[in-house]
């Protein structure tokens, strides 16, 4: 879920075609359960193959990087999560207790015949397995796109590539890259999405935004360092924050008091072990062992893994194949007429 500054940070609406040609990090667990939250049956049943096994990420995953790619010009790199922090397992155990009881209201609904409250409680019921990670990473090596690991959080890893210029930005629909000093944040990175908004029960329309941390920093008057306290403050995936504070009290106690040291002892003693938090934040684990260039796309392996295994039609998996060849075609065009 991510730190909840949105009240906060100052962003801009753009259009797709202003992001033409970037060079972007993807948060790819990220990505995952955005497609595994909403590319669902109208009762929320999530799309399956002939044996049952669920296909929402890869058919999320493969459409729209490749057009986000051959009719966008971007250039995606996906990072994928390590092995979480040991900090991180209570807001995991949360997670998974509140998938289980959107799973057990979902089946409630569907036997009551209610599609809409079914809807409403499957998108909060996705798991995303091991497997389908390691499909997903089998299914951008057949499709030519580089992929990361990371050994950590994928946004500390989206930022430090960004840092060394190796890419533009860093996608992801939270704000922690924000913490990890990613300099330029794209969310909603969708062509036609939409979120779902389970109290009101309708889907919002998604487009682009983009946050810069220096004007973030510069509107609020504080340093990345005094963003991080405030965000533990509020809470992260790290810690529980403190009852009753939200961003905007969080920003009202940093600036009055320069940091978390400073603050009243009852309120940091709710903080738990916040300096491991800042660390996290301000010393992320990261690695240079990655490329970056894309290569061709594997047509046998594309096919076998989207139609022999998972029942994917032959049109649909050479609409994939042509948009990637189309990148190829250009990429080797403009290396031509720069070499020229």
């Amino acid at each position: 879920m991510g730190v909840d500054l949105a009240p906060i940070v100052p962003r801009r609406v753009v259009r797709l075609e202003h992001l033409r040609g970037v060079r972007l990090a993807v948060d790819a667990n990220n990505a995952l359960y955005q497609f595994l939250a909403l590319i669902r049956t109208a009762d929320g049943r999530p799309l399956t193959d002939s044996k049952g096994r669920v296909t929402s990420h890869l058919l999320g995953l493969s459409m729209r990087a490749t057009r986000l790619i051959a009719d966008y010009g971007m250039r995606l790199v996906f990072v994928f999560d390590g092995p979480p922090h040991p900090l991180k397992r209570r807001e995991l155990e949360r997670r998974r207790e509140q998938r289980e009881r959107a799973m057990r209201e979902w089946l409630k609904a569907l036997r009551a015949g209610d599609y809409a409250e079914a809807f409403s409680k499957a998108v909060a019921s996705g798991v995303l397995t091991r497997e389908m990670v390691e499909e997903a990473k089998r299914l951008l090596d057949c499709l030519g796109i580089p992929w990361v690991q990371a050994p950590s959080d994928a946004e500390a890893q989206g930022a430090y590539m960004a840092s060394r210029g190796d890419v533009d930005a860093v996608a992801t629909n939270d704000y922690d890259a924000l913490l990890y000093g990613a300099e330029r944040v794209i969310r909603y990175l969708t062509i036609s999405g939409f979120d779902y908004l389970p109290s009101k029960g309708v889907l919002k329309p998604l487009v682009p935004e983009v946050i810069e941390l220096s004007e973030v920093l510069s509107r609020l008057g504080i340093t990345r360092e005094q963003l991080v306290d405030v965000a533990i403050l509020v809470g992260t995936d790290f810690n529980e924050g403190v009852r009753g504070i939200g961003a905007k009290r969080a920003l009202k106690l940093i600036k009055l008091y320069g940091s978390l040291d400073r603050l009243p002892r009852r309120l940091r003693e709710g903080l738990g072990d916040y300096e491991e938090v800042r660390r996290i934040f301000l010393e992320p684990r990261v690695t240079d062992a990655y490329e970056l260039e894309m290569r061709p796309v594997d047509e046998e392996g594309l096919y076998r893994l989207l139609c022999d295994e998972h029942d994917f039609s032959e049109e649909r998996v050479a609409l994939l194949v042509e948009r990637m060849r189309r990148v190829r075609r250009e990429l080797r065009q403009r290396s031509l007429a720069e070499w020229l």
